[in-house]
């Protein structure tokens, strides 16, 4: 929604690292941190293609066209230009926002998520059944906090619950933090709606491994990776103003993750292991790109609808198994297509609340997952 770096709130089943059987990664909306994905061998331009679409489109100047602000309210800018009110958003429920546009304003995003798998995307996409399933409830807050009228901070830590059905049934230990995204965005052009120029954000950061990724108890408790991750995004957002008055935003982004350490991993861990194994993994590349759409149906309501591409290459897993025999894994590369429609009820510029659900429809290599969500949105 909105105030992200990335957005999504869903849980993807991928190839257990070191083992031909399935598993499910733990829900983790909006990109927090994402142990254990997915998706598939692309270049880096690709996942910046919307942004870049998004540029082009924007400044050459659209008809009655009105660039906004990158916040959530008005105390951080971001309504669409109405000639009787301001529009009030919440986001959508992937897009990421840019940065605050004014100077110490806070902003709170707390969502919940429940993830119900339905099937499994072999490589060539064909759908299958899945034997064990792996649900999970969650809950991902983001705090957001602007240090300027043009930089912010961003922290968006998660904590989860999951079970899994089937012949290899069982649940985590208890509730379990994933690993912890910490971002600095920086708004390096703002938007200006006489020559229709949107507002263009960058987003760096780093994933700290907060989340257990070794040594499990449990194959389920493993929600990290174990390294620092280096994160950066670009993301775009405009208004504009449609017959009969009704404002719509877009926003544009793309995104790229890459380890910058490697894990050192024993017994069961995040990568698939098992007892007696010890050795290094290092997490595939991974990102994302799409578009949203808000249609404000009045000042209060709007329709949001987003599409996203995830991508992920395989994870590299080397090491000496229990037996003593040297391992050289690497995962399969694999990726998917999200859609997530939702509704936006804002009762005042500051506060509003988004329902709707993401559903992967196409992909290779990963799970097909349905998920259910809501998110309170709050700016002081």
């Amino acid at each position: 929604m909105a105030t992200t770096m990335i957005s999504f709130i869903r849980a993807h089943a991928d190839r257990r690292r070191g083992s031909a059987s399935l598993r499910n990664a733990t829900a983790l909306p909006h990109d927090a941190g994402r142990p254990r994905k997915r998706a598939s061998y692309i270049s880096i331009s690709e996942s910046m293609l919307f942004v870049a679409v998004s540029i082009a489109s924007t400044c050459a100047g659209l008809p009655t066209a009105h660039a906004g602000g990158t916040g959530n309210g008005t105390a951080a800018g971001s309504q669409g230009l109405h000639e009787d009110y301001a529009q009030w958003y919440t986001g959508s429920l992937v897009s990421p926002s840019g940065a605050l546009t004014k100077k110490g304003v806070f902003a709170w995003e707390p969502y919940f998520a429940y993830s119900q798998p339905v099937g499994y995307l072999d490589s060539t996409g064909r759908g299958m059944s899945l034997k064990d399933k792996a649900h999970s409830v969650s809950n991902f807050t983001l705090y957001k906090y602007s240090i300027t009228n043009s930089i912010s901070l961003q922290m968006t830590p998660d904590i989860s619950y999951g079970w899994r059905r089937g012949h290899h049934g069982g649940t985590t230990s208890g509730l379990k933090m994933g690993d912890l995204p910490v971002d600095v965005m920086w708004r390096y052009l703002d938007a200006d709606p006489k020559r229709y120029i949107p507002a263009l954000s960058l987003f760096v950061g780093v994933a700290f491994p907060s989340g257990d990724y070794t040594k499990l108890g449990r194959d389920e408790d493993g929600v990290g990776t174990g390294t620092y991750t280096f994160r950066v995004a670009l993301t775009e957002q405009s208004t504009y103003t449609l017959p009969g008055h009704h404002e719509l935003r877009l926003r544009m982004w793309g995104t790229f993750r890459r380890a910058l350490t490697q894990a050192h991993i024993a017994d069961v861990s995040s990568y698939g292991t098992s007892a007696g194994f010890r050795g290094l993994a290092h997490p595939g590349m991974y990102g994302e790109s799409g578009f949203s759409l808000e249609y404000g149906v009045n000042q209060k309501w709007v329709i949001a609808m987003d599409m996203a591409r995830d991508w992920a290459n395989g994870s590299v897993v080397r090491g000496y198994n229990a037996q003593g025999k040297y391992q050289n894994i690497l995962g399969q590369a694999s990726g998917d297509w999200v859609i997530a429609p939702a509704v936006e009820y804002n009762w005042s510029p500051r506060f509003g609340v988004i329902a709707g659900v993401t559903a992967m429809f196409a992909g290779h290599n990963t799970g097909q997952v349905i998920s259910p969500q809501v998110a309170f949105n709050s700016v002081f």
